[in-house]
């Protein structure tokens, strides 16, 4: 007797497989997460610590701890410093973070300031005591928008203009408009109390408030510090004594900050002449390569 043929019955399994293989390959494909990556968050996460420390210190205000809320806008502001260089390394520049940089500048730098240094000093100084507050946060928003504003105009102006704010940055803003809260900070821990007492009579924040918020609105060139160059004979005097700072200001901040606003306000006129000594030397070069095109050249005859 012939035995029946197992051929027909072998290409029937495999095309009975072969379905069933590509559905186990198909589940094991992972499907792809799509969304930004981790490292464009890291510069948006810095940026809401730093927005909650400026609340945080608003808080403490409220409860009378104002060591803690100066500690606190001070978080905000080293935070503030490092998640823009933080996210152009990473290549983590968005348009989101930009605008959500600036709106928690506004409430570290603009809102928390004021609000501080009314409960500090401000608060039982009559019902006109809230205005130098209003008018500081009015000038901070709008020294904001003005630079964003610019932005989108920065390739537009002269090379020399690049290494200048116009008006006084948010942070070192703040900064001064809370001197006499560091001022009477350090004069309290050193136990001077005509001191501090005097910094807490309402008209000395009125006029830190009010003197720093038209030097934000104001068209005063600063310098930024970003492209700025250090001639060679400097460089260990000032690495030096920025250490000394640094070591002044861990063993006593309040001084150091109130010293550091004092510091910074002398700078300023500094930083105006250099703006207009750079602005000439680009305008006599431009005269000069103007003269050099209109002078006809001579003729061989």
């Amino acid at each position: 007797m012939t035995q029946p043929s197992s051929s027909p019955s072998a290409p029937a399994q495999q095309t009975s497989e072969t379905p069933r293989r590509r559905r186990r390959l198909r589940r094991r494909v992972r499907s792809k997460i799509r969304g930004p990556s981790f490292n464009r968050l890291i510069p948006n996460i810095l940026t809401m610590l730093g927005l909650c420390g400026g609340l945080m210190g608003m808080r403490f205000a409220v409860d009378g701890r104002f060591q803690a809320a100066a500690v606190a806008l001070l978080i905000s502001a080293f935070i503030d410093g490092l998640d823009g260089r933080i996210a152009r390394l990473l290549r983590g520049s968005t348009r989101f973070g930009a605008e959500f940089d600036s709106l928690s500048d506004f409430l570290c730098f603009g809102v928390a300031p004021s609000f501080l240094l009314y409960f500090w000093a401000l608060k039982d100084g009559g019902r006109y005591a809230f205005l130098p507050c209003i008018m500081f946060t009015v000038c901070m928003a709008l020294r904001l928008a003005r630079f964003n504003a610019n932005l989108d105009g920065e390739h537009h102006q002269p090379k020399y203009a690049s290494n200048f704010f116009t008006g006084v940055p948010a942070p070192a803003g703040a900064g001064l408009a809370l001197f006499p809260l560091f001022l009477g900070l350090e004069a309290q821990k050193l136990g001077i109390d005509w001191l501090y007492r005097l910094t807490r009579l309402p008209w000395i924040p009125t006029l830190t408030l009010a003197s720093t918020g038209l030097l934000l609105v104001s068209t005063l060139p600063v310098w930024s510090f970003k492209n700025f160059k250090v001639p060679a004979q400097y460089v260990l005097p000032l690495m030096l004594g920025t250490g000394l700072y640094a070591v002044v200001l861990v063993a006593d901040p309040w001084a150091a900050l109130a010293a550091a606003g004092v510091i910074y306000v002398f700078l300023l006129p500094l930083s105006r002449l250099s703006f207009l000594r750079l602005k000439k030397a680009a305008e006599d070069l431009q005269t000069d390569e103007d003269d050099i095109e209109e002078t006809p050249a001579p003729s061989h005859g």
